[in-house]
């Protein structure tokens, strides 16, 4: 039997995808496996075509300190010594875990058509699921959602930068030059001085597959958002993790640099964000945050207080970056507090579709929380939506009015940095039990060698302000 087959991995359609992508694989050169780490950053192997297709029900071999990594590359963890900062035997030493590839996300790569693609769900090589996964923490949330007869919706609406790449000087990443100045939201003139690059981000993701309903020119310099049409389960996630990659691949060989960190050193720079749009629908397909009496369904009222209730703590999640803080500033579309509005952008959760006073009735009735930055592992973030959202249903919480000045209402404030917000993770009970105790304190002591890294260098402020003055 195969490992699959040992331990019933795959469903009924991803055997079948599983033969498709076989046929595929025939005229292909290469397969790249890939599973996202902890930070959603890609990794894993490459196999010549043929072997991809032999071993597909199998999985390969990779090291699990892939998942142990901070976004330096470096080991964050003594996985030698005796206690490498886990329970589990078979996470200590470097030693193998598998990735098992899910056939179902099997795709062609546009920019590479030699290249097939697939997204692996990783294992330890006992059969149980890898504890570190944040895929298979979505999935975790998506089963406790279906056990109560409920599924997740997800769309994405996601910022970036894309600048110009000039050579490198010395090693080191040369001048980046700025597509656009800025500040002429939505121009068409505008975006047709990029018309070319869009063209081919355009034809890409489609030619993925991937929902893609529109491609905009954003306010700050060199800012483009992409907005994509809402799906199921973990499918929001897995095509939000495929498109932040072919983006930044399709602009690499077009001689670009797109960046998904929220706000970068750029002159006049105005911050990325990445607006997560939610709700959840019963079996039968209907929205259950629809109303046809009010703007927002009490199931629907219930998971936006759950939001609000573990803001802080999810902020760990959503904003998983030192530099994601840095968004979370007052009359500037970002949030800084925990409230709600409809419709209004200065919130951190939006109610769209329903309207207060209105009839209600309107299928496309979501929210939108605005906190997330859009460099988020979208499985993790999606995953504490899912967390908070069912605590607010169980709690039977209430929101409270919705807030006409959201940056001075009073409502709690959000984190101000990845400190604050990994000790509002700690503290907070219902998020440790979605995710376990030991996810909890794996994320946070990786988190928090980012943090330590970046204490221990001297920025350019501290050299501007202290060096020739004192």
């Amino acid at each position: 039997m195969t490992f699959a087959e040992r331990n019933n991995a795959w469903t009924a359609e991803q055997r079948a995808a599983a033969r498709d992508a076989r046929r595929q694989m025939e005229h292909l050169g290469v397969v790249r496996l890939a599973f996202a780490d902890a930070h959603g950053v890609l990794r894993g192997k490459t196999l010549v075509a043929g072997e991809a297709a032999r071993v597909m029900a199998d999985g390969v071999r990779a090291t699990t300190t892939l998942l142990m990594k901070d976004l330096s590359g470096k080991t964050a963890f003594p996985v030698f010594g005796p206690d490498a900062g886990f329970d589990d035997p078979a996470l200590q030493g470097a030693a193998d875990m598998v990735m098992l590839p899910d056939p179902a996300t099997f795709h062609v790569l546009p920019w590479a058509p030699h290249t097939g693609w697939m997204l692996c769900d990783v294992y330890l090589p006992d059969g149980r699921p890898m504890p570190l996964s944040s895929r298979a923490q979505l999935a975790a949330a998506v089963q406790r959602l279906a056990a109560r007869g409920m599924r997740w919706v997800a769309g994405v609406e996601l910022e970036c930068h894309i600048v110009q790449a000039g050579p490198d000087v010395d090693g080191a990443p040369g001048p980046r030059t700025l597509l656009n100045p800025g500040y002429q939201y939505l121009t068409e003139l505008r975006y047709d001085a990029l018309d070319p690059l869009m063209e081919q981000l355009r034809a890409t993701l489609q030619a993925l597959g991937l929902p893609l309903r529109t491609l905009e020119i954003e306010f700050g310099p060199s800012q483009v958002e992409l907005t994509f049409a809402p799906g199921e389960g973990l499918v929001p996630a897995d095509q939000l993790i495929l498109v932040r990659s072919a983006v930044k691949q399709v602009c690499r060989r077009a001689g670009y640099v797109a960046s998904f960190m929220s706000r970068p050193k750029l002159p006049g720079v105005v911050s990325s964000g990445w607006h997560l749009h939610q709700s959840i629908r019963d079996a039968a397909g209907r929205n259950l945050f629809m109303d046809d009496a009010a703007p927002l369904s009490p199931t629907g009222r219930a998971w936006l207080a759950g939001l609000l209730a573990h803001a802080a703590g999810a902020c760990a999640f959503t904003t998983p970056t030192i530099n994601g803080y840095r968004r979370y500033r007052p009359y500037t579309n970002a949030p800084t507090r925990a409230g709600w509005a409809a419709d209004n952008r200065g919130a951190m959760v939006r109610l769209l579709g329903g309207q207060p006073g209105a009839q209600g009735g309107d299928p496309a009735t979501r929210l939108e929380n605005r906190c997330p930055e859009p460099a988020a592992n979208p499985y993790l973030a999606m995953a504490a939506q899912i967390a908070a959202g069912l605590d607010g249903i169980d709690a039977a919480l209430d929101p409270g009015p919705p807030s006409a000045t959201p940056y001075d209402d009073g409502r709690p404030l959000l984190p101000r940095s990845l400190p604050d917000a990994l000790d509002a993770l700690n503290a907070d009970p219902v998020l440790e039990a979605a995710f376990g105790a030991g996810f909890i304190r794996y994320y946070t002591h990786l988190k928090q060698a980012e943090i330590d890294r970046f204490d221990a260098e001297v920025t350019s402020w501290e050299h501007q302000e202290y060096f020739e003055l004192l």
